[in-house]
């Protein structure tokens, strides 16, 4: 007997996860009730507030984006905490030979207080982001875990404040109050060509400008580490659990709030800078896909 799946069969599976992706962008805009899918977020009594010297786990993916992963992780080189131990957790595919190259520089370097923690994942795996976010969080055992992307960049007494700010607190997600961000960067601007080869590199803080955040969103997303293991990320979400054969538009970032019942509050986190490209080197270049989404990108900058 042929155990190979029919044409058929693989459409109806396609469109089945076309319909769970709209659905959950629907119930994720409040809609429907989060507790359908996530029953109960652990309540105050259930989470520790914690003090002193904490322990916080950055968790970010990286594909086909080596140049701006150059850039945070030299951050963290530069600027390693002092008031907190730090994880950091990098997904990545054996694929990407230019992000293979970034880590296995960046991991011989010995960082105060900083422990690299490279997980590699089949690139399916690592196409939809909240797999990976989610295994981080599942299996934390930080204080505190920030879900962000490798175009941000953790400058000066950026994660001392972050320590500071955290001390004694039980919310379920936090997130800086701002950030600091360049234009649009063309894929040829020298920032980006600097961290094409890995080297130990800074930015020109007065080349940023700074943008007020209003809710958590999918690179600034900060869980406490009780809600992380108790919830994961999305982890009741099965779409969002699903291998795929291309990179997957975060819209479970949105989703990680409805179930968590929140926006997040804001706190007073300085020195944040986030590195804006135009360039989407996850998205195959020369496609009409891939050309529609560089135009929207330029007309939202306007």
């Amino acid at each position: 007997m042929d155990n190979k799946k029919s044409p058929t069969k693989l459409a109806k599976a396609h469109w089945s996860d076309i319909f769970l992706e709209y659905f959950f962008r629907f119930a994720a805009s409040g809609k429907i009730p989060a507790n359908w899918f996530l029953p109960t977020v652990p309540s105050g009594s259930e989470k520790a507030s914690n003090s002193g010297h904490l322990s916080l786990e950055l968790v970010s993916h990286c594909w086909n984006y080596a140049y701006l992963l150059d850039y945070q992780l030299s951050s963290l080189v530069n600027y390693p905490p002092t008031k907190l131990d730090l994880t950091v957790t990098i997904f990545y595919s054996a694929e990407d030979e230019k992000t293979v190259a970034m880590l296995d520089f960046f991991g011989k370097k010995e960082v105060t207080n900083v422990t690299w923690n490279w997980q590699e994942l089949p690139k399916e795996m690592l196409f939809r982001r909240s797999i990976g976010r989610n295994k981080a969080a599942l299996a934390t055992k930080a204080d505190w875990i920030w879900f962000t992307d490798c175009d941000l960049v953790f400058h000066e007494q950026c994660l001392d404040s972050l320590a500071d700010a955290v001390q004694g607190r039980k919310d379920a997600l936090l997130y800086p109050q701002t950030e600091h961000i360049t234009t649009l960067l063309a894929e040829d601007d020298p920032i980006l060509v600097k961290g094409a080869e890995p080297q130990l590199l800074d930015i020109d803080t007065n080349t940023f400008s700074v943008m007020k955040v209003n809710r958590a969103t999918g690179p600034l997303q900060i869980t406490h580490g009780d809600v992380a293991r108790s919830c994961g990320y999305c982890n009741s979400i099965s779409i969002y659990q699903k291998p795929a054969k291309h990179w997957c538009k975060a819209y479970e970032d949105r989703a990680f709030r409805w179930l968590l019942r929140s926006q997040g509050v804001g706190i007073d986190i300085p020195s944040v800078f986030r590195i804006q490209h135009l360039f989407k080197g996850r998205y195959k270049e020369g496609t009409l896909n891939s050309a529609i989404r560089r135009q929207i990108k330029r007309l939202k900058s306007i």
